[in-house]
């Protein structure tokens, strides 16, 4: 894995962005892993490791994420900033097409590149993420984005992670531990804080509660796209996948047994299903 930076012009200026890049850069079959809202790049070391034989994966921190630049107006966070960087970050790779695999927020982020006319996404993957978003669930979310918790070591940064994210499923050990280390920044008084800035969530809260409803824009995905689902995620149903899969493009969908949302992609049976279909 090497990591690299690039600089991109949006909406809060002159950004730098970094991403982290598995495999062979000769490689025309690419990948391209984005995050969720209070998550990095590094959520996808497990699966971009077992996909690097076979892909170039890239997988970047999105703006106030892991090593990428705060915003210096954070009512910017939000999905225009997101698609222009998304743009450049494949302009950036010289490439004409490539996969996309999307957690939560990634996932909407691809599913609005998969949207748009002459798009770069060959295949789509939507991890625990659709096309409708019950109020309940971004309310659930909003309650904790944008705290700012310290830590006097990585242990008590680790015991929160398993708290705040206990819906990712039962993770052994290593995995949390790994979480914990990439999610965590040191602070000058030799204290730990999350690795994001917290005021992403001045942009959420700006936006009035309710269910967010893309239907209109999912009718113009036209990239096969492979869903995986927790089998007890608050946001994405059972209803809403199955809704994908009748009115979308030809659509797979994976149910992840014990997981809430969402999947942390680190099992095997979750690379395993990622890996095997977007090599069919």
């Amino acid at each position: 894995m090497k990591t690299k930076y690039f600089d991109e012009i949006g909406l809060s200026g002159c950004q730098r962005l970094a991403y982290y890049e598995w495999g062979d850069t000769r490689n025309d079959r690419v990948v391209v892993c984005v995050h969720g809202l209070t998550r990095n790049g590094r959520d996808f070391d497990a699966l971009a490791q077992h996909l690097s034989p076979h892909f170039r994966v890239v997988c970047p921190d999105m703006p106030g994420r892991g090593k990428s630049q705060w915003l210096p107006n954070p009512m910017d966070y939000g999905y225009p900033l997101y698609m222009g960087i998304a743009g450049a970050l494949v302009a950036q790779l010289g490439v004409k097409q490539i996969d996309w695999v999307g957690t939560s927020m990634g996932g909407l982020i691809g599913m609005i590149m998969a949207s748009q006319s002459g798009s770069p996404v060959r295949r789509l993957v939507l991890n625990d993420v659709g096309p409708f978003i019950p109020k309940k669930a971004l309310e659930r979310i909003v309650d904790y984005v944008g705290k700012v918790p310290k830590f006097n070591d990585l242990g008590e940064a680790e015991n929160y992670l398993r708290q705040v994210h206990a819906s990712f499923g039962p993770l052994s050990e290593e995995q949390w531990c790994h979480l914990a280390v990439h999610s965590t920044r040191a602070l000058h008084d030799g204290t730990l804080a999350l690795h994001y800035d917290p005021a992403i969530a001045l942009a959420l809260r700006a936006v009035p509660s309710q269910d967010v409803d893309l239907w209109a824009l999912w009718d113009y995905v036209r990239s096969p796209t492979l869903v995986l689902r927790g089998s007890d995620s608050d946001l994405l149903s059972f209803e809403t996948a199955k809704e994908m899969m009748r009115r979308g493009p030809k659509v797979k969908v994976v149910e992840v047994q014990g997981v809430g949302h969402a999947p942390a992609l680190m099992e095997d049976d979750q690379i395993n299903a990622i890996k095997n279909w977007l090599l069919e």
